[in-house]
């Protein structure tokens, strides 16, 4: 068995199957009255199942010989996973009081729940906005994803690249699909380093973050009690 297929099979039977409320109040009855830190919880385990789900998907498009679905489902992947990066890097702003905890509770909710078409009442937060918050901490990020995104959408690597090759010479175009050709070799290094960044964000980054956001809302509630009705 190839070590993602390992990998991958690891993370499913490590998935989270529920968020226990009582016993988050029993850790920290301060922190958790405030609804905040269950939105980023909640959060961080709806891009491990989402992340996982497209990175299979993605894999078994791989293996059938289907690139460019499977580029498609890699950049959803990467885009999912700077969610929860934006996140963390949302929570250690308000740790080092460069976001106010109204601001922070905000867009939590508009993390978890914004949408695009009405659905909710929170307007969902534009992705490239979070690809470029992102880029700050893992230069490079954004234009990986700015390389998937040409693979995903009918432009000149999309379509003319992806499917045809013109000889200049003989003033031909032939038409094939070009996309394991291009992609193959490269691509399950790229699914690689989106796990990587998942688990590191997943495992260390938001756990401390979010201990220390618990310690600190529990230090600060007084004057977040001033603020209740706005948080």
């Amino acid at each position: 068995m190839r070590k993602i297929d390992e990998t991958l099979a690891a993370w499913e039977s490590s998935l989270s199957k529920s968020v226990d409320i009582g016993g988050l109040f029993s850790r920290n009855p301060v922190a958790h009255k405030w609804k905040a830190p269950f939105r980023s919880l909640s959060l961080r385990e709806t891009v491990s199942w989402r992340t996982h789900d497209l990175l299979v998907q993605s894999l078994l498009l791989y293996d059938s010989g289907h690139l460019l679905g499977s580029r498609i489902l890699l950049r959803s992947a990467f885009e999912t996973v700077a969610v929860l990066i934006y996140l963390n890097q949302l929570t250690r702003k308000v740790l080092t009081g460069n976001l106010s905890f109204q601001q922070f509770s905000d867009t939590t909710s508009k993390l978890l729940l914004g949408s695009r078409d009405g659905s909710t009442s929170h307007q969902a937060i534009n992705i490239i906005t979070v690809i470029e918050n992102c880029d700050k901490r893992y230069p490079g990020i954004k234009a990986l994803y700015g390389a998937l995104s040409e693979s995903s959408h009918p432009n000149y690597e999309g379509a003319s690249i992806g499917y045809s090759v013109i000889d200049k010479e003989k003033f031909v175009t032939s038409f094939s699909n070009r996309w394991a050709s291009m992609y193959k070799a490269n691509h399950i290094g790229s699914m690689e380093l989106c796990i990587t960044t998942f688990y590191h964000e997943y495992n260390e980054e938001w756990t401390d973050a979010f201990e220390k956001l618990e310690s600190w809302v529990s230090e600060n509630d007084d004057k977040l009690e001033v603020i209740k009705d706005r948080v």
